[in-house]
């Protein structure tokens, strides 16, 4: 039995501890905040509740796969509902594209937008479908320690879509710009823009159109609570406001932490935190990247986002709604090509109230409102209420009401709140971009080469970022810690 220090207390923390815990040893997990989840935690007022991070919940077999291993089951801890339709896509005023819960109602809202898109649409699936079968239940298990592991029978008649993108991919079959841009939406979630996503993530539009969109009762903060709770069940410790200040190293061994001023003796350290600032907690001559590799680095987007408490309900609307009725491609060139605060973001926005009484008092909404930014932009209260303003206005045109005289309350969070609040490099969301240089054995390592008994787990290492990964983060991470024991 080894004892065995977590920092953080995300996903994929808490999935490694419960695999660890399970296999005999004393966890204990270290919170810089007050409440466990990381990223996903919950804002509470006025009788709304809102999660502050993750709104999608996708890919319900990784995390049927995470509870199986501990011989249970989601139904266990929470309740999951289906969503119909699973989100809608304005494009103009009154103007938008519904995304059902089944291929077949997809199929024929695609035929009302391109006559025989539907039958290119079932063989884009059918190849979706097939890729999800080799990532999802196979490669993305994978530690990350070796190209080799990516070398299989299977993989190897896919290595033109390593090489191949979605973008590419997807205009090879559709040409009208408005199913080109649903198409492309899924891997949005991997952090990087479709013309630099290899095709073989098309995986992730079977997520979206074969699997489906899903909302855990009251919230994504569900998951959460769920995995705390099975954590505990094996006799995992969680503390709060605990902020690791230091990893003791000893003969090139990590033998501890400091949390608060107070060392704390460990056999092995495990980070869930930011992988940059975890390296930070080290003298210099134990990390493993410089600053110059993380400066070359594709990082995932940031978030500007606002929580938002409207007294009445809102029409013309779904539980998850995009904006996409300005031009892609001058919004993800500020993010990722020329960063930049821009000029016309595209928006997201989410309303569980629509589909969870629990989440706002009754005939109120609780709205999320989202823009994706570049990390490391100047970030001040101007500029965020400028971009409220921006949105709203936009928000009521498109969906034709009128919302701005109905709001109650909004709160924002944005670049700066990401740094504070989780040692976020340069305030980064999501973590690290799913590029093919970025992919696998590219990415920063689950176990430190210069450091003995440390280890990283979450969205800068494999498999990458959302929340289904970093569950198999977790899992990946403490796999890698038995070996080693």
């Amino acid at each position: 039995m080894k004892n065995i220090a977590i920092i953080g207390s995300g996903f994929s923390s808490l999935a490694a501890a419960s695999y660890l815990a399970k296999s005999g040893h004393l966890v204990t997990i270290y919170e810089k905040n007050d409440t466990v989840g990381g990223r996903a935690r919950q804002l509470k007022r006025d009788g709304f509740t809102f999660d502050i991070g993750p709104t999608w919940y996708w890919m319900p077999d990784v995390f049927e796969r995470f509870f199986a291993d501990f011989n249970k089951k989601p139904s266990d801890y929470y309740t999951l509902q289906k969503l119909n339709p699973a989100y809608q896509v304005y494009f103009n005023p009154g103007d938008y594209i519904t995304i059902e819960d089944t291929l077949d109602k997809i199929c024929l809202a695609f035929e009302k937008e391109e006559q025989g898109s539907s039958a290119k649409l079932r063989n884009f699936m059918n190849q979706a479908l097939d890729n999800y079968e080799i990532a999802i239940k196979d490669l993305v298990y994978r530690p990350g320690i070796s190209p080799l592991e990516l070398v299989t029978p299977v993989t190897a008649k896919k290595l033109g879509q390593f090489f191949s993108t979605i973008s590419k991919e997807v205009r090879k079959e559709f040409k009208n710009p408005r199913l080109i841009a649903i198409m492309e939406f899924p891997v949005l979630f991997l952090g990087a823009k479709p013309s630099n996503t290899p095709a073989f993530y098309s995986f992730m539009n079977y997520a979206d159109f074969g699997l489906g969109t899903f909302h855990p009762k009251n919230g994504m903060y569900s998951v959460i609570k769920a995995m705390k709770s099975l954590a505990e069940e094996l006799g995992v410790t969680i503390k709060v406001n605990e902020n690791v200040e230091r990893i003791v190293v000893q003969d090139k061994k990590a033998t501890g932490i400091i949390s608060n001023g107070v060392s704390i003796p460990a056999d092995i350290v495990l980070s869930g935190a930011d992988y940059h600032h975890t390296e930070t907690l080290l003298e210099p001559m134990y990390r493993q990247y410089s600053e110059s590799y993380w400066e070359k680095k594709t990082f995932a987007p940031s978030s500007l986002l606002f929580y938002v408490g409207f007294k009445k309900k809102l029409e013309h609307v779904a539980h998850h709604t995009l904006f996409f009725d300005v031009d892609f491609e001058e919004h993800a060139k500020a993010i990722y090509d020329e960063p930049a605060w821009p000029e016309k973001p595209l928006f997201y926005a989410s309303f569980p109230s629509k589909t969870d009484a629990n989440i706002a008092p009754e005939g109120t909404e609780a709205g999320i409102f989202l823009i994706p930014l570049a990390p490391g932009l100047t970030d001040i209260p101007e500029l965020r209420e400028e971009y409220f303003e921006m949105i709203i206005e936009r928000f009521e045109k498109l969906t034709t009401q009128e919302v701005k005289n109905y709001i109650i309350f909004k709160e924002s969070f944005c670049l700066n709140d990401f740094v504070s609040d989780y040692n976020s490099y340069k305030g980064n969301a999501y973590g690290l971009a799913n590029t093919l240089m970025q992919t696998a054995f590219l990415r920063p390592k689950l176990k430190s080469k210069k450091v003995g008994n440390l280890f990283f787990t979450g969205q800068l290492t494999v498999p990458g970022p959302g929340v289904p990964p970093s569950l198999i983060s977790g899992k990946l991470a403490a796999g890698l810690i038995e070996k080693d024991i």
